[in-house]
């Protein structure tokens, strides 16, 4: 089943940003959300965005799936235009975005049956991506019968049942408990480094930011805006030893700094 492509041919997975703005209402009820918004994600990388509550890290990634239309700027994914959502992206909530008549296999299978494969090509595609997180044998239980762990995973198989070039995660893990957030850090971290997607992750948990990142992208308060990048020199595999090393210490301090700072500057 490790051997299952998806694709037949090379896609281009980079993501651009360029001097994305968004507001919402008119006039003088106007809220400037992101202002000036400007980042490239490379083809297989995981970049993390982290920023104060309210900052609009969900509303960036909302634009960049198409969920939301930006109010100015440019927005690509492998150098199409974003005006619309589409299978080129796939998203996953912190909500469990199931759904709830379907079994975990009609679930993951979803994608695949509206593009109109086959039986025996979604059959193909639904055992390699359970057996992947590891819920080969749940396939025919219902999402009320899962725990919010194997929901969330079986929301990451769904979404990558469906050949995304890219991979919007939405604080996917932040309704979990530390243990079971730990264990699908891991499970995350395995799966991409066996699809090669490009992810944009977004949390507010800066462990997580650094444990799962290669770069972390560091918003500022309302209107949001790219305060810093930070890149993470940690070579791969990452134990979860890896947040008592010095270093790992330094650079969650520098980012800590960062949004300390910006809180400081809205009073």
């Amino acid at each position: 089943m490790d051997t299952l492509t998806l694709t037949t041919k090379p896609k281009s997975s980079d993501i651009g940003v360029d001097n994305v703005a968004l507001r919402y209402g008119t006039g003088d009820n106007a809220v400037l959300a992101l202002d000036g918004i400007s980042f490239h994600v490379v083809p297989n990388e995981f970049c993390v965005i982290v920023g104060p509550s309210g900052c609009g890290k969900s509303s960036l990634l909302y634009l960049i799936a198409g969920l939301e239309e930006r109010t100015g700027g440019m927005i690509s994914v492998g150098g199409k235009q974003v005006t619309e959502p589409g299978p080129d992206r796939g998203m996953v909530f912190q909500a469990y975005t199931l759904f709830p008549w379907l079994t975990v296999a009609q679930n993951v299978e979803y994608g695949p049956k509206r593009k109109g494969m086959s039986t025996a090509e979604r059959r193909a595609i639904v055992e390699h991506f359970l057996h992947e997180v590891g819920l080969a044998k749940f396939a025919n239980h219902y999402p009320s019968q899962l725990s919010g762990g194997m929901k969330q995973r079986v929301a990451i198989a769904r979404a990558l049942a469906n050949d995304p070039q890219v991979l919007l995660m939405d604080e996917p893990f932040g309704a979990l408990d530390s243990q079971t957030r730990h264990s699908m850090q891991k499970l995350l971290l395995r799966i991409w480094d066996h699809s090669k997607k490009t992810v944009l992750f977004v949390t507010h948990d800066i462990d997580e930011a650094i444990l799962l990142a290669d770069r972390v992208l560091v918003m500022s308060g309302r209107p949001g805006q790219i305060k810093k990048e930070i890149r993470v020199g940690f070579s791969r595999p990452r134990s979860m030893d890896l947040v008592m090393e010095p270093n790992f210490i330094a650079m969650k301090r520098e980012i800590l700094e960062l949004l300390k700072n910006d809180e400081d500057d809205e009073h």
